[in-house]
């Protein structure tokens, strides 16, 4: 047989026979019976020749169709005789000496993600977002914008398939949709990487979809609050920014502030994520490997957990072939102590996004940021707390888990002592929802409480049951807040009569009260509650006694916790000043503007503390400034 395409001036008849040039990625979908097709021999058995036409369909040719022998990489012509119900495709030779060629693309009809059907065989086209290497087969994990399906490619037991495939590829995939341990997955039976216009306009459509399904819920905030407007909005942006990180499949790691408002941030935050990787993942386990939620002790980010997230991500990539991810900064990152770990990061290409409401420093943080939401940006100040905003954003991510977090931003805001004009108003909405204010200050307590033993542990269920958000178990929540605000109040309460008898006091120049205690001698350590705890509690009751300004310092042998109400302080801007005027001192930390911690060098602590009451001292009284959360 011979091809007379090429050259052909217009002499030969039309009415030649075509031969179909199949291109690699066609399926049994681009076939026709009775078609013909260029084919290459990749098996020769006693009853006949297996063929190619295509990297996805193959056939025999039975023996009594032949006229000749043929060895594996012969070419030849071949007529699709029959495709069978189970698979099987039978080639016969046709009869004819010359014919004329066409090149066959594939044209695929596309099905989503998020309408696979178990049993089906469909065809994808999406960005690769992980590959994971297992004993047996290779995982691809592909995104189309409706969702995330995994497909499996099989080479031999652990040897990688498609080896030339990239994170960010885009591809187009054919398979059988199985289930598999419960999940939705492809059994690949062609994998094309695209190229060229193919591969721009199924890179548009997808950055189509993500864009589409990334838009936040159009919903009102929980209380009418105009100083909380363009906080709002800023919101919105961050809910686009979580829901595209998810439709793109990259993973999402939490470092929230270890106490209550912290908690109250990160709770609800994560399970309208969780939510929502459900919704894009054919995998139920999705939520559990691609969302990660862990506090810090400290109100800032330290090298100590930088470095353990740092080696968790690139350990996950290492491993499971997952992108590095999107860390989310809440009720801390946004000063300048976080920058050295942001920095630490930028060497990785890790995307970095804060929400906080202590006092920030933008020119030192916002180039290392890709989004920062802090009420002073907006001339506010830490009485709108981060809870309170994080579960507005929870709510534009999935408004469904609305009635579940109704109460937490009047958790976040007492737990805090936020002092806004709407608290009234948030405590309201939760005792419609069932939690009177004794009920929302015992469960604060018992984060706190909780807080403080889980360390450096996420204990989400535990932390969801304290909370109730996402319990199943009202009554449990209920028990277990009783039992934990117990424990807390009796410790705190040992902890005042142990240091109390050890408080100086003195009268400054300002008229303002000024408490200070050696917590390294007079305090019971490693125990509840901590120093931040321990000096807040000790604070509250002399604000109380006094009913005037009060500043309390709790000291360490290289830290300080202070407290103010009542007082015009700028603990930041003291920390500058400390290091400038005690050279060696090593003077650190920060926090709310009339609340922090400062940490220094051992040897310097009696001048650090001196200079410190000198600064106090100084200060102006402002009956309108009162104290934010403990420091831990």
């Amino acid at each position: 047989m011979t091809d007379d395409t090429a050259g052909d001036s217009g002499s030969r008849d039309d009415s030649r026979p075509v031969v179909y040039d199949l291109a690699p990625d066609c399926t049994r979908a681009d076939t026709e019976a009775g078609d013909h097709y260029h084919a290459v021999v990749n098996g020769v058995v006693d009853y006949g020749v297996f063929v190619d036409i295509s990297d996805a369909v193959s056939g025999l040719i039975h023996e009594s169709n032949l006229d000749r022998s043929h060895d594996v990489g012969d070419r030849l012509v071949v007529t699709l005789d029959e495709a069978k119900e189970n698979g099987d495709i039978a080639f016969d030779v046709p009869d004819f000496e010359e014919y004329r060629t066409e090149v066959r693309d594939h044209e695929p009809d596309l099905t989503p993600v998020a309408d696979l059907e178990t049993g089906s065989t469909a065809t994808i086209e999406g960005r690769v977002v992980q590959i994971k290497q297992t004993g047996g087969p290779t995982i691809f994990h592909l995104a189309d914008g409706t969702g995330i399906v995994s497909g499996a490619a099989f080479e031999e037991a652990g040897v990688r398939a498609y080896p030339d495939v990239e994170i960010d590829d885009i591809v187009r995939v054919t398979g059988e949709v199985e289930a598999h341990r419960d999940t939705r997955q492809l059994e690949v039976d062609s994998l094309t990487v695209l190229d060229g216009e193919t591969e721009a306009d199924a890179a548009d459509a997808i950055d189509a979809e993500i864009e589409e399904r990334a838009e936040p819920a159009d919903i009102d905030p929980l209380i009418e609050w105009p100083a909380f407007e363009p906080i709002f909005e800023e919101l919105k942006s961050v809910a686009r920014l979580l829901r595209e990180t998810v439709l793109e499949g990259r993973p999402i790691r939490v470092r929230h502030h270890a106490d209550g408002d912290g908690m109250c941030a990160a709770t609800p935050l994560q399970l309208a994520v969780e939510n929502l990787i459900t919704e894009v993942h054919a995998d139920p386990d999705a939520p559990e490997h691609l969302f990660k939620r862990l506090p810090s002790k400290a109100p800032y980010y330290e090298m100590e957990d930088v470095t353990r997230d740092l080696n968790f991500a690139l350990e996950g990539q290492n491993r499971h072939g997952q992108k590095l991810p999107f860390l989310f900064m809440l009720d801390n990152g946004s000063t300048e102590e976080d920058v050295p770990a942001y920095r630490n990061l930028a060497h990785y290409d890790i995307p970095i996004a804060a929400i906080d409401h202590h006092h920030p420093d933008p020119e030192a943080v916002d180039p290392l940021l890709d989004a920062h939401v802090n009420p002073y940006l907006f001339d506010e100040d830490y009485r709108i707390t981060t809870g309170m905003m994080c579960v507005e954003l929870a709510r534009l991510i999935d408004p469904s888990i609305t009635d579940d977090v109704e109460h937490v931003p009047a958790v976040a805001g007492l737990s805090d002592r936020s002092k806004a004009d709407v608290m009234p108003r948030f405590v309201y909405r939760a005792d419609q929802a069932g939690y009177d204010r004794d009920d929302l200050e015992a469960i604060g307590e018992a984060l706190d409480y909780a807080a403080h033993w889980l360390r450096y542990s996420e204990g989400k269920t535990l932390v969801n049951d304290v909370l109730d958000v996402g319990c199943d178990d009202h009554d449990r929540h209920e028990e277990l807040i009783e039992f934990l605000a117990e424990r807390a109040e009796r410790d705190v309460e040992r902890q005042i009569e142990a240091v109390e008898p050890h408080v100086e006091h003195e009268r400054l120049d300002s008229e303002a009260h000024l408490y200070r205690v050696d917590l390294d001698n007079f305090a019971h350590r490693f125990t509840y509650p901590a120093p931040g705890k321990t000096t807040g509690k000790l604070h509250d009751r002399k604000v109380t006694e006094t009913g005037e300004p009060v500043i309390t310092i709790g000291y360490g042998p290289d830290f300080a916790v202070l407290r103010s109400d009542g007082v015009r302080l700028d603990i930041p801007e003291m920390v500058t000043e400390l290091n400038e005027e005690l050279p060696g001192a090593g003077v650190s930390g920060g926090g709310h503007l009339v609340v922090g911690s400062i940490k220094f060098v051992k040897g310097r602590r009696e001048s650090v503390i001196d200079l410190l009451v000198e600064k106090m001292a100084e200060a102006d009284l402002d009956e309108s400034l009162s104290s934010a959360a403990p420091v831990e």
